[in-house]
């Protein structure tokens, strides 16, 4: 059973509380003392099946990175177990075996390498880890996206099915005594939809450097597509789309990113379009200032970092209107949702025949971005985190 440990600072709040009142001039004596703080969990271990430093890391892993470096740097001591290659951080990373088999082997390994915790997080990015099952403690479940419908585009159906099923059953059952964090409202309610009591939905966004400072836009037409080349991102419908577009707009696209899809994107791909595979943080800043508009035409996401990302440095973004995009997008304000493809051209040639729509755009994007900030989502994270410690559990 974990142990009590007072928290030193006490622990911040999502939001701020409100400054207390001025103290009278001379105060009378009191023998009351004050409330200690509410214990914290300590021993923080979080269980993802990719480390930041994988090949096939993205924005979860980015997420768990930021949220575990920022508890560290509070004085938690934080372990990620993860299956694949690990780097070395600023908390200790565990790989538990390959990607596939690290499943099996996470219960034993939780044991044996990191000697306990206080409280258990659970990513559950479609295969579950079925913690509740095999952890008695504090357990916190973190999810960035439902997979629903992306089973059947990367499986043939029976696993499909499977995989389906799993995923439902870990949300909604296994986790059902469980808090659980989710990065958007398109997610909360994706969960809600499972069966999650909404009382058990906890929302923490994720955040965005401060940019550097910033590139001039580029003077010739640059469009800008940005991350894993994986079926349901959709590079392939936006290579399409280009065809159309590109008579009427002219300029370039580039497309950043690997994948297993790379080789048959670049088959596909018709004139002035540019993959680049991975970039480094520098030229993906420069990229990013330069571009036009990100192009995000991908099927579902939990939140979409890249669109921040893009937002802090005076770029919209164009999407579709999916979960997660309409959280990450205000639609018509910091960029705009398309509800079909036709659309999706139409508004792609608008904005780059605007530059005066285009720009007011991204002006209203780093506003937006400048609101989340990854020192916010740790807070938020830490707060949640308290809240599963103290949840009372069977065995408590």
């Amino acid at each position: 059973m974990p142990q009590h440990v007072p928290a030193s600072p006490p622990l911040p709040v999502a939001s701020p509380a409100p400054a207390p009142p001025a103290p009278p001039a001379s105060p009378a004596p009191s023998t009351a003392t004050a409330a200690p703080p509410a214990p914290i969990p300590r021993r923080i271990v979080f269980l993802a099946r990719r480390d930041l430093g994988n090949p096939a890391a993205g924005g979860s892993e980015l997420l768990v990175d930021k949220i575990a470096d920022g508890l560290t740097a509070h004085g938690h001591q934080v372990t990620l177990v993860c299956g694949g290659p690990a780097a070395d951080r600023d908390y200790r990373v565990v790989s538990a075996g390959g990607d596939a088999g690290h499943f099996l082997r996470v219960p034993r390994q939780v044991t044996r390498r990191t000697g306990g915790c206080d409280l258990l997080v659970e990513v559950c990015n479609g295969m579950p880890y079925l913690a509740p099952l095999w952890h008695r403690g504090p357990t916190l479940c973190l999810v960035n996206h439902v997979h629903t419908d992306l089973w059947r585009m990367r499986y043939p159906a029976p696993a499909a099915r499977l995989g389906r099923r799993l995923e439902h059953w870990a949300l909604a059952g296994t986790h059902r005594g469980n808090l659980m964090v989710a990065v958007s409202d398109s997610t909360a309610a994706a969960l809600r939809d499972l069966g999650v009591a909404p009382d058990r939905i906890r929302l923490v966004h994720n955040g965005v450097e401060e940019p550097g400072p910033l590139v001039p836009e580029d003077p010739e037409p640059l469009f800008l597509a940005m991350g894993r080349l994986v079926e349901y991102k959709r590079i392939d419908l936006l290579l399409r789309l280009w065809e159309r577009v590109r008579p009427v707009t002219g300029g370039r696209l580039v497309i950043v990113g690997d994948g297993p899809e790379r080789d048959r994107l670049t088959a596909l791909a018709g004139p002035d379009v540019t993959f680049t595979g991975r970039i480094s943080e520098q030229e993906k800043h420069r990229l990013l200032c330069s571009a036009w508009l990100l192009l995000h035409p991908s099927l579902v996401e939990g939140w979409g970092l890249v669109v921040m990302e893009a937002a802090a440095r005076r770029t919209p973004t164009l999407g579709f209107d999916i979960p997660g995009l309409r959280d990450s997008v205000e639609g018509g304000t910091t960029g705009l949702l398309a509800r079909g493809e036709s659309a999706f051209a139409a508004h792609w040639c608008t904005l780059a025949l605007s530059a005066r729509r285009r720009h007011a755009l991204g002006a209203a994007a780093a506003d937006r971005a400048a609101r989340f900030r990854w020192s916010r989502t740790v807070r938020s994270f830490r707060a949640v985190a308290a809240e599963a410690y103290l949840q009372p559990f069977p065995g408590r």
